[in-house]
C-alpha cells in the first residue's frame, strides 16, 4: 500500500487540459534537453552548496532538511516535489488557504504591494533567508530529472489550489510545472494569484524553447531584484 501511485487529480474537464498550442515533437525534445542539460550542471556545481545548506536548516531547526509535499502536475497527475524545509515542522496551512481563496475571488490582499502571507510566524529563520534568496527551491533540480518539473512552467500547485482555479485556467495542467516561469520572472510576491494564472496562459500559449531560454535568463536579475518569495 506504501508504493501505490497516487491517483490522478480529476480536472474539471477533460478537454480542458489539451494545449492551446501544441508544441511541436521537436520543441519538446530541445526543451527536455535544455532541461536535463542544466539540471545537471546545476546540481554538480552546487552539490556542496546544498548540503551546507541542509546541514545549517538541521542544525537551527527540528526536523528534515528536506520538504517533500505532494503537488499536482502535468494533466492532472500528482507527483512529490522537493524543497528545502523553510517552516517548522507539524503546522497547518489554513491561513495561506484564506488567502488564496479571497485573491480568487478578487480581493486586494496586498501588503506594501506584496501578495505573500505578511508576517508569517510558521517560517523558521534560515528558512526566511532560503524563501528570499529562492534558495529553497534548488531541490527541485530533482524533480527536473526525473522529469515531474521542467526548468521553465506554470508553479507546481497544491491539489486543494487546483480544486480552486476556475476552469478557464486549466490549460495551465497542459505542460509540466517549472521551478521557475513567467508569473516569477514578473514579480514573484508582486503578482496575484489571478494574475499568476492568466501569466501562465500566456505562457502556455506561447511557449518555446527559445522562450524557455530567455524566461530563465531573466530568473537570476528578477531574484536579486525581488527580495521576496511565496
Amino acid at each position: 500500500m506504501l508504493n501505490r501511485k497516487p491517483d490522478a487529480f480529476h480536472l474539471t474537464s477533460p478537454h480542458a487540459i489539451s494545449p492551446v498550442r501544441p508544441t511541436p515533437t521537436r520543441g519538446l525534445a530541445l526543451g527536455r534537453a535544455l532541461d536535463l542539460t542544466v539540471a545537471v550542471l546545476a546540481l554538480t556545481v552546487l552539490a556542496v552548496p546544498m548540503v551546507i545548506i541542509g546541514l545549517v536548516i538541521r542544525l537551527t531547526s527540528k526536523g528534515p532538511a528536506l520538504f517533500a509535499q505532494q503537488r499536482i502536475g502535468y494533466r492532472g497527475q500528482p507527483f512529490t516535489m522537493y524543497k528545502f524545509r523553510t517552516m517548522r515542522t507539524a503546522v497547518g496551512d489554513e491561513p495561506l488557504r484564506e488567502l488564496i481563496a479571497a485573491e480568487l475571488r478578487g480581493e486586494d490582499t496586498a501588503v506594501n504591494g506584496s501578495y505573500k502571507l505578511d508576517g508569517d510566524s510558521r517560517v523558521t529563520a534560515i528558512g526566511a533567508f532560503l524563501r528570499k534568496s529562492s534558495l529553497d527551491e534548488l531541490p527541485q533540480l530533482l524533480n527536473v530529472l526525473l522529469a515531474d518539473m521542467s526548468l521553465v512552467g506554470p508553479r507546481p500547485c497544491l491539489e486543494w489550489e487546483a480544486r480552486m482555479f476556475p476552469a478557464q485556467f486549466q490549460p495551465r495542467f497542459s505542460v509540466r510545472p517549472g521551478i521557475t516561469g513567467l508569473w516569477q520572472v514578473s514579480g514573484r510576491s508582486t503578482v496575484s494569484t489571478l494574475e499568476m494564472l492568466r501569466l501562465d496562459l500566456t505562457y502556455v500559449r506561447t511557449r518555446d524553447p527559445v522562450g524557455d531560454l530567455a524566461i530563465l535568463l531573466r530568473t537570476v536579475p528578477s531574484m536579486l531584484r525581488d527580495h521576496s518569495a511565496r
